[in-house]
């Protein structure tokens, strides 16, 4: 029987084998295969990741003996041997998922290395420095990472190796000072572990081998598969490579680059480097590393070859790219590229000027824009007028604005942000434990690291407003309080960032609207050439009307009429109105109610000049709009103990037993909707004479005005004809009593089960329909949403009975089976049906993607989602085909 082959060297794989090579691993195959310059090395692969956790988390049979082998071929293409004492090979053994996913495991550098092979890196370098330095980096990376020993406790030993020799910086430590620290990590090792430091390098290699394949389900990868809905089967492949080195002195160095700026967009070589570093330096913030662009003096022709392979890279992948490089003794190395994680505002804007450099079509510009991402482009910035209190100033890490109460640590910021707390979570520097810190957080504000540190990488890509090595900081963990010259800033206290600036404020500050940049336009255009489903909004007021035709929207598919009853100079006329005894004492009151309805119906109708506009009727229930009845009950009893007039208590009396008597046991499953219509006519005909007196008067005007009103929980064809007819006869009446005619159509909100399985017979009578998905997600999954959300949902998430929260994304395989089969049974009846959805997934880019799929005309979402929506409805044209 053949064993599957679990390693690949390097020059065995291709960029399209990500899935079984891990996006870092085929992307080390692409470039040595096009002739980069990359330190030979091997893939393990994630069937291999796969079937460790299918075989209880050992090694699938064969793939021991794989790697040994392969790790012999790399001895002979570098002339080391792995473990000799002479000239020893190191290797360098990374993670490398499928998608790339902070939160794996840490690289591990310089493995190979103990007390034996130290000697021989010291004779073949000429440097005992260099080699014990080398050394005591790898212990701190085996210890923390493979046998989880807390990196402070390292930091601990470097810290105090340093204060005894009063030096600032580890460059400025001699060899002398690395032997001692080296001896002390091994001793720290022995007391954490109860063994010896392992000192068989094919021993630390499956060491780490094994604390790689580990990492896929540790917790902080969980955390952000979760956040970025990446699937739990995937696993990781391990990358093992030979190491070159960055720290040999003057004429070496490392860095990290994006071939484009990944907070604008902007077409410049973006990234930052140290002379005489190992990789990780840079990204964690050891020293404040140099700009890229100074690389050219110090190093002219390293900087030339390198923007020439940077050049070769974004235009072979045809993206801009994230790259890792190392300079030895003057020759550039690659060791990763890949795609680059980009702010929304970049990603846009490298979108549009790559199609204008003939790189990219605009469907794939399209595609590169995560729909989501464009939130962050849509929501507020620091009001450049504000008078500022600035108490420091760091790197503008990643664009946005943000205020809270500070906190230190990410467990407490993840406990205050789930009671709802705005904060800024404040760090020397970021690891990725700190992950749910971060997602609880407003803000991320860091005295250490770069433009290319954790803190900006995670960051960016939530779209959360950072600011990196901010020095002036003196952060004090133990006080819970940082210090900026004579400034302390406690726990709790309230600071601002401007992740565009860099600045650091003291307290709330201002903020203004967003504007849509030129790219974000151009690509928003390219967006409706492309898409072949329309988008609306829900709006209620004509100020919602006007915002969501400047977002684009193409009419608006919900006005919700109750939300104008709410006012407080309304209110009392609604509470007239339901409490009437008699049809006289109502129509007083709706005759009170009609010119206030008219009046909005006329301003949101003529913001709207032109577009369709979905008019939904009153829909909840009549107690909504009356005092609460405990409150009364207590106001009563109050009355009486202090002696209160009896005609008040009285009255008093009289309305608690009337909002008694209206209120439910279940106000979703009540008296709400079209039953409302059904008991109350001339509630819903008041309401239709407002919108179409509000139609006829701008016919006058010479306005076109396109309503159309929705009778909303529909449950059987027969509600519908009843109220359709005495819509259809007050629009006859306004016809009549204004000398005008206007169109106008009468259809339906699908909102409960019965609706959808009916929707054939309920199509007889509505000439449109829209899915008002979130109650037919609570009438479907028999969950309260409040109830849900507060209570069980996240363990049925947590637990994966659910996928996703089904009030967020919508629930294709119940809800979205019921759209499915009212479209198809509403189209039978009458083909030109027009059918849109309104519920809050109408913004929600995978629901969008759906409701283009089961063949909806529309989708509807708030004015700020429309820009969200109109990418979604083209990316699912893309995906589909036009229909």
């Amino acid at each position: 029987m053949s064993v599957k082959k679990y390693v690949y060297l390097f020059e065995e794989g291709r960029a399209d084998m990500k899935n079984l090579l891990g996006g870092k691993g085929a992307n080390l195959a692409e470039m040595t295969n096009i002739g980069l310059p990359v330190p030979p090395g091997l893939i393990i692969t994630t069937e291999a990741c796969k079937e460790f956790y299918a075989c209880d988390k050992k090694f699938p049979p064969g793939m021991e003996e794989q790697v040994r082998e392969y790790i012999k071929v790399l001895e002979d293409k570098t002339g080391k041997r792995f473990g000799d004492p002479q000239n020893p090979l190191l290797v360098s053994v990374r993670s490398g998922a499928p998608i790339s996913m902070p939160g794996m495991m840490d690289t591990v550098l310089n493995l190979g290395l103990n007390d034996a092979t130290v000697q021989g890196l010291a004779a073949t370098s000429g440097d005992d420095r260099f080699a014990l330095d080398c050394y005591r980096r790898f212990l701190n990376m085996f210890g923390d990472v493979v046998l989880g020993i807390e990196h402070h406790k390292f930091e601990r030993i470097l810290e105090h190796a340093k204060q005894r020799k009063q030096v600032d910086y580890d460059n400025q430590l001699t060899a002398e000072d690395w032997q001692v620290v080296v001896e002390e990590y091994k001793k720290l090792i022995e007391r954490e572990t109860g063994e010896p430091f392992p000192q068989a390098p094919m021993e630390q290699l499956f060491r780490a081998i094994y604390a790689v394949f580990n990492s896929w389900n540790n917790d902080r990868a969980i955390v952000y598969r979760k956040i970025n809905k990446i699937p739990d089967d995937l696993g990781t492949a391990v990358n093992v490579q030979v190491m070159v080195f960055g720290n040999l002195g003057n004429d070496c160095g490392t860095g990290v680059a994006f071939t484009r700026n990944p907070s604008t967009g902007e077409n410049v070589l973006y990234g930052e480097y140290l002379i005489n570093a190992q990789g990780e330096d840079v990204v964690a913030g050891i020293r404040t590393p140099q700009p890229i662009a100074t690389l050219q003096q110090e190093m002219p022709a390293v900087y030339e070859q390198f923007v020439q392979t940077c050049q070769l890279l974004e235009k072979h992948y045809r993206n801009m790219q994230d790259i890792e490089f190392t300079i030895e003794r003057g020759k550039l190395y690659m060791l990763q590229t890949r795609t680059g994680k980009r702010t929304a505002q970049a990603a846009i804007k490298i979108a549009v000027d790559m199609v204008q450099e003939g790189l990219i079509s605009k469907e794939e510009a399209v595609l590169r824009v995560e729909p989501a991402q464009l939130d962050q482009l849509l929501h507020r910035r620091i009001d450049p007028k504000a008078s500022l209190e600035v108490i420091a100033k760091g790197l503008p890490a990643s664009p946005g604005a943000a205020s809270g109460q500070v906190v230190f640590d990410a467990d407490e910021a993840e406990r205050l942000g789930k009671q709802g707390e705005k904060l800024i979570l404040v760090r020397m520097e970021t690891t990725p434990d700190d992950i749910h810190g971060i997602v609880a957080a407003q803000g991320i504000l860091t005295s250490r690291g770069g433009m290319t540190s954790h803190a900006a990488v995670v960051a960016r890509g939530m779209g959360k407003p950072c600011v990196c090595g901010c020095e002036a900081l003196r952060i004090d963990y133990e006080r819970e309080e940082f210090v900026v010259g004579q400034l302390v800033v406690k726990k709790g206290d309230i600071i601002s960032i401007d992740g565009a600036s860099g600045q650091v404020m003291l307290g709330q500050v201002p903020m203004i609207d967003p504007e849509i940049s030129p790219e974000f336009q151009q690509l928003l255009s390219w967006a409706d050439e492309i898409r072949a489903m329309g988008v609306r909004a829900n709006a209620d007021t004509p100020e919602d009307a006007a915002k969501a035709r400047e977002f684009g929207a193409e009419g608006i598919g919900l006005t919700r009429t109750e939300h104008m009853f709410m006012a407080q100079d309304r209110l009392p006329i609604v509470q007239q109105m339901i409490l009437a005894a008699t049809p006289e004492e109502r129509a007083q009151a709706l005759d009170k109610l009609l010119p206030m309805q008219e009046g909005d119906f006329y301003g949101i109708l003529k913001a709207m000049a032109g577009l369709p506009v979905t008019i939904r009727l009153l829909d909840p229930p009549l107690h909504e709009f009356l005092p609460n009845a405990e409150e009364l009950a207590v106001e009563i009893t109050r009355l009486r103990l202090t002696g209160g007039a009896e005609k008040e208590v009285r009255a008093k009396e009289d309305l608690l037993r009337k909002v008694r008597a209206l209120s439910e046991f279940n106000p979703m499953l009540g008296h709400r909707g079209c039953r409302l219509g059904i008991t109350f006519p001339e509630v819903y005909a008041m309401q239709a004479r407002a919108i179409f007196q509000a139609t006829a008067r701008l016919v006058q005007e010479g306005v076109e005005v396109i309503p159309e009103v929705e009778i909303p929980l529909v449950i059987d064809v027969n509600e519908l004809r009843l109220l359709k007819e005495m819509v259809s006869q007050v629009a006859a009446e306004v016809m009549e009593q204004f000398g005008v005619k206007f169109e106008y159509t009468v259809g339906t909100m699908i909102e409960v089960p019965r609706a959808a399985l009916l929707a054939d017979e309920v199509a007889r009578e509505a000439e449109f329909f829209s899915f008002g998905t979130n109650d037919l997600t609570q009438t479907t999954l028999g969950f309260s949403r409040d109830d849900a959300e507060g209570k069980f949902m996240n363990d049925y998430l947590e637990k994966k009975i659910l996928p996703e929260n089904p009030f967020v994304v919508l629930d294709r395989k119940g809800v979205g089976k019921l759209m499915r089969m009212a479209v198809e049974l509403g189209r039978q009846t009458r083909p030109d049906l027009l059918v849109g959805i309104c519920g809050e997934h109408g913004g929600e880019p995978s629901s969008v993607e759906f409701c283009y799929e089961i063949g909806l005309n529309y989708v509807s979402c708030s004015p700020f989602r429309v820009p969200i929506a109109r990418l979604a409805a083209a990316q699912a044209t893309v995906k589909y085909g036009r229909r």
